[in-house]
């Protein structure tokens, strides 16, 4: 495979960074992950506007034009011949010298891959896991847990924490008890045909597929709203689902070893997210 790196394009094993990266050392970065849908990323323009947005807050310096990014990954894209894929943007601070002050760091690194796209059980299927709580916290409160930062260790060791427990994903909570979403999703339930998701400041990342499952909430006519709830709540809703760009709608049919409600009204919303794609892409 192809990868391009600070503008160039490169064989995958030709394409290094130095040590001194502070995405490396830190996780001084940010990240993006973009599905590819019959050769295009799907919701490209939102996933570089918080790219911007989050290496605005940071200081770290874009220079590619939006047209410039999306020239690269199209030519990675026809190079590497994928169709459907994942693709994934890292924008770090770059190298600089030793000690936690970015002074120094003023050349950051750039790097766009693509992956195949992870499979799925069946055509349309809609994936279903089994949720567990974990024990981790996400500080309430914290500013950086609304950025696609490249420091996700909480994540990761929630991850791990539901591999080991026999689930597939992990529920995070904040420091005062409330959901915020999951290790590598958002959060979303239904009360009584109400679709709710927490409010961002909950520490909740402002996900590029939960915005678009809230349009089609409105274009359906769905209420929506947003909550501040313990995890309780999920074992009360009529449904449990979770998005991420990679597969889309995922239903929660456990959460800690307890069953959870179905209901067809995520079913509809994962057929209107598929429609969207269509129309899109």
């Amino acid at each position: 495979m192809h990868v391009f790196l600070n503008g160039q394009i490169l064989p995958e094993e030709r394409a290094t960074v130095p040590v001194t990266d502070r995405g490396f050392l830190y996780g001084d970065g940010l990240f993006e992950t973009v599905l590819v849908a019959n050769g295009k990323p799907f919701r490209w323009p939102q996933h570089l506007q918080r790219l911007r947005k989050g290496a605005a807050f940071l200081g770290i310096g874009l220079k590619a034009s939006d047209a410039e990014l999306s020239a690269a990954l199209a030519e990675l894209l026809r190079l590497d011949a994928f169709t459907e894929a994942i693709a994934r943007i890292t924008l770090t601070r770059g190298p600089g010298p030793r000690g936690y002050s970015p002074k120094g760091a003023d050349h950051p690194t750039l790097v766009i891959a693509c992956h195949p796209l992870p499979g799925v059980s069946a055509a349309g299927a809609l994936p279903r896991w089994k949720l567990i709580t974990a024990s981790f916290r996400v500080a309430a409160g914290d500013p950086l847990s609304n950025l696609k930062t490249s420091n996700k260790l909480l994540n990761v060791l929630a991850r791990a924490e539901a591999e080991a427990r026999g689930a597939d994903e992990a529920l995070l909570l904040n420091t005062d008890g409330h959901i915020v979403e999951a290790a590598s999703a958002n959060v979303f339930w239904i009360d009584h045909g109400t679709v709710c998701t927490p409010p961002l400041d909950e520490g909740a990342l402002e996900g590029v597929t939960r915005g678009l499952v809230l349009e089609i909430c409105r274009g359906l006519g769905l209420p929506t709203d947003f909550r501040r709830v313990p995890p309780a709540a999920l074992n009360a809703a009529d449904a449990v689902f979770l998005t991420l760009s990679t597969l889309g709608l995922i239903e929660i049919v456990e959460l800690d070893g307890q069953s959870v409600s179905r209901s067809d009204l995520v079913r509809r919303l994962a057929e209107s997210f598929r429609l969207q794609i269509l129309v899109e892409c």
